[in-house]
């Protein structure tokens, strides 16, 4: 398992930007454990319909906050209270600020130390994101808005967890350069067009190719982008328009969670049973797509320096944008500046990416 120091990547281990933390459902009024980013958490969803995340520990003796169900805390229904949340093993109760505002048992004033940290939480399109900075800064750039998520003609995506992998996140983005892989993992034929465009916080990727069993030799368009460094979307255009998110999450240096959804356009405004039914075929194949990059990061060992030859794709274009979220704030224009542009590398005679503007 690669770490980030071993990548060179920076000087920070996580990267700054918007994360995934799970979906609507996962946060509930029963607190669940929780480890992104090296740190145990804890999530859950208050009586005001509110969902917040909170570290693990509490601060009196250590007890993790969600551990638990045989305390009478847990069995007396006292574990969360209108928004705060108690510990289980002495009582003591902690608003969504992080900060104690109980010690049921002391007369005396609570400790100004009696806190833990909060992470503030934004609950867009069925999923949970939190802003994560190791400088402690507030967000840079805007969470993407998902603005077909709840749309007239629209079957909103199912998000699913497909786990965890021992894979450095590194390896999770290279896929956007990567026009090599396209044919022998994915099934792409007749390729037409691949492009790459860096533009500060985003990559896209432009592919114009058909597929052996999705499209025969017909050419489907796949408009794929990176916002920041955990959330990607793609759109392909077809007679069903879809629109496909994955996100991945740093659990510890060097291991990832990730999720897969995928939304659907159907004819009818508001979807029948018959459309429902073709968007979860969509899902399926998605899903299983998907799948072909997931097995081959988890069975391979890190690509520290890759062995680029003509016609791979922009790697090195790609690895420099990326440390912009690793490094502090103040250097993100200075990796920006030297990447953002336009490249073209469909084909290995015609516009190998070397040569492009």
């Amino acid at each position: 398992m690669a770490l980030t120091a071993d990548y060179g990547l920076g000087d920070l281990t996580y990267p700054r930007g918007w994360f995934m933390v799970g979906t609507s459902a996962d946060a509930t009024t029963t607190p669940s454990a929780l480890r992104y980013f090296g740190q145990d958490m804890v999530l859950y969803r208050g009586h005001s319909g509110r969902p917040f995340l909170m570290e693990a520990y509490c601060p009196h003796m250590g007890t993790h906050l969600a551990a638990n169900k045989t305390s009478y805390v847990i069995t007396d229904g006292k574990h969360v209270e209108g928004d705060n949340i108690r510990c289980p093993y002495h009582a003591w109760r902690f608003g969504p600020d992080g900060r104690c505002n109980e010690i049921p048992y002391s007369p005396a004033p609570i400790p100004k130390r009696a806190c833990i940290k909060s992470w503030p939480i934004t609950e867009r399109a069925g999923c949970l994101w939190v802003w994560y900075d190791e400088e402690g800064g507030e967000p840079d750039y805007e969470l993407p808005a998902f603005a077909d998520y709840d749309q007239p003609h629209w079957v909103n995506w199912s998000v699913e967890c497909l786990g965890e992998l021992d894979c450095h996140p590194q390896e999770v983005v290279d896929n956007m350069t990567d026009k090599g892989h396209l044919e022998p993992v994915h099934g792409s034929i007749g390729m037409i067009r691949f492009e790459n465009e860096f533009d500060g916080i985003k990559v896209r990727q432009i592919l114009l190719a058909g597929h052996k069993t999705l499209a025969g030799t017909e050419a489907m368009l796949n408009d794929t982008w990176y916002t920041g460094p955990g959330i990607l979307q793609s759109i392909m255009v077809g007679e069903n328009p879809s629109l496909m998110l994955i996100a991945h999450t740093p659990v510890h240096d060097g291991r990832i969670k990730v999720w897969y959804g995928l939304m659907v356009k159907v004819a009818n405004a508001a979807p029948s049973p018959d459309d429902v039914s073709v968007a979860k075929q969509y899902e399926k194949a998605g899903v299983f797509a998907f799948a072909q990059d997931f097995e081959i990061w988890g069975n391979k060992r890190a690509c520290i320096n890759p062995m680029m030859v003509k016609g791979d794709g922009p790697f090195d274009k790609l690895r420099i944008w990326y440390r912009q979220f690793y490094n502090p704030r103040a250097r993100a224009a200075e990796f920006q500046a030297r990447v953002n542009g336009h490249y073209v590398s469909r084909g290995t005679e015609e516009a190998p990416w070397e040569d492009a503007a």
